[in-house]
């Protein structure tokens, strides 16, 4: 908090002089570019008012009115919740059905975080499946990956967003399972147990695609004959830079990607204003990001393009994420109708594509893979 507080009485009365802008920028770039505090700006606590073996009764406020499936974390529980069920005359609570608690107990009282994460652990423990812990030799280092395993010819390769870790994908891991598509699930460099980049933080996929292009390399030497990359956050911002300089990149039949972060500076704006920062703070974080991480501006965008798009694409995203641009996906299928489908995805904020409407993201999903498998 006292680094906060600092970096905004930087931002506010000393722009552009010397030590105190650069520590101020450096502190909001961090927002998107160090591995502890990265991305989207956590949602409020909530009051958990009432709990039966069915539903729950938490306060109302934007997070707990979302529709869809979420889950609740807080001190030692983990719990997940359906949809509204009702609201209370007063406006105060509001109700939703409880589907499972996976951890700890939910309690009157409690205090919890509605997130999008509704698995914890890894597919065996949340889902029940087979997998094997499989090591993928990087540039950096050795990247674990969950190998998720089926007998079609094409595999799945997915990458996480930014903030985020392996968990992410597991909502989808039993609809691609039912395919029978093999899943090659990575962490990159610096998550938890994977090599750490030599700066320490991330890079907006700009050298993170190194890691997605390698298991894409371990996947063909397994046998893969056709690979589906499917990306959340900057894990899409990685597919599409691996599409463009993969030497494998002639394998890729397809991509998905999920909430893509296709405009790098509106992400850093959104993240320092996501922190109620002053708008002062927002060219200092920008200039300290592309000054941090070499980012190749130019190269970048091209790789984002839409003349980079040369495989069937699907984009899941909505109005709703304002911390990955929305307008910037729905103007990139507007500019390739011919190669990509967007599925527009309403009231869901950043990473929350398939909770919104589990049932539609995943019809939506099985249409568009079909013809890949």
């Amino acid at each position: 908090m006292r680094l906060r507080s600092a970096a905004a009485m930087a931002a506010t009365s000393v722009v552009g002089a010397g030590t105190a802008a650069l520590a101020a920028g450096r502190y909001g770039s961090g927002l998107v570019l160090r591995p502890a505090v990265a991305g989207p700006a956590p949602w409020p606590a909530v009051k958990v008012r009432a709990v039966s073996a069915d539903e729950v009764v938490l306060a109302r406020s934007d997070a707990s009115l979302l529709p869809g499936v979420y889950g609740l974390t807080g001190h030692g529980v983990h719990a997940v919740v359906g949809p509204v069920t009702s609201r209370d005359d007063d406006g105060t609570s509001v109700a939703r059905r409880l589907l499972r608690v996976d951890r700890g107990v939910l309690r009157p009282g409690d205090r919890v975080r509605v997130t999008p994460r509704v698995y914890t652990g890894d597919p065996r423990s949340a889902l029940g499946l087979d997998f094997t812990d499989v090591r993928i030799a990087g540039d950096l280092g050795p990247l674990p990956a969950w190998l998720v395993p089926a007998d079609r010819g094409t595999w799945v390769v997915a990458a996480h967003g930014v903030g985020e870790d392996r968990t992410q994908a597991l909502p989808i891991v039993p609809v691609l399972h039912r395919f029978r598509l093999p899943q090659l699930v990575i962490a990159y460099r610096n998550d938890p147990g994977a090599p750490a980049s030599p700066d320490g933080i991330g890079h907006l996929g700009e050298t993170e695609w190194h890691d997605l292009d390698a298991a894409m390399r371990h996947a063909v030497r397994e046998g893969a004959r056709r690979l589906v990359l499917y990306g959340w956050g900057t894990g899409a911002t990685m597919a599409l830079l691996a599409l463009t300089h993969s030497p494998v990149s002639d394998r890729v039949g397809g991509l998905v990607l999920d909430s893509p972060v296709l405009d790098w500076r509106a992400t850093v704006r959104a993240a320092v204003s996501s922190r109620g920062l002053p708008a002062a703070l927002i060219p200092l974080a920008l200039r300290a990001a592309e000054g941090r991480t070499g980012l190749h501006t130019a190269r970048h965008a091209q790789a984002l393009s839409a003349g980079g798009l040369t495989v069937p694409t699907l984009i899941a995203h909505g109005p709703g994420d304002t911390f990955a641009s929305w307008p910037a996906s729905r103007a990139l299928a507007e500019r390739r109708p011919d190669t990509v489908a967007l599925h527009t995805v309403p009231d869901a904020p950043h990473g929350a594509m398939w909770n919104a409407d589990p049932q539609a993201y995943e019809e939506t999903l099985r249409r568009f893979l079909t013809p890949l498998m």
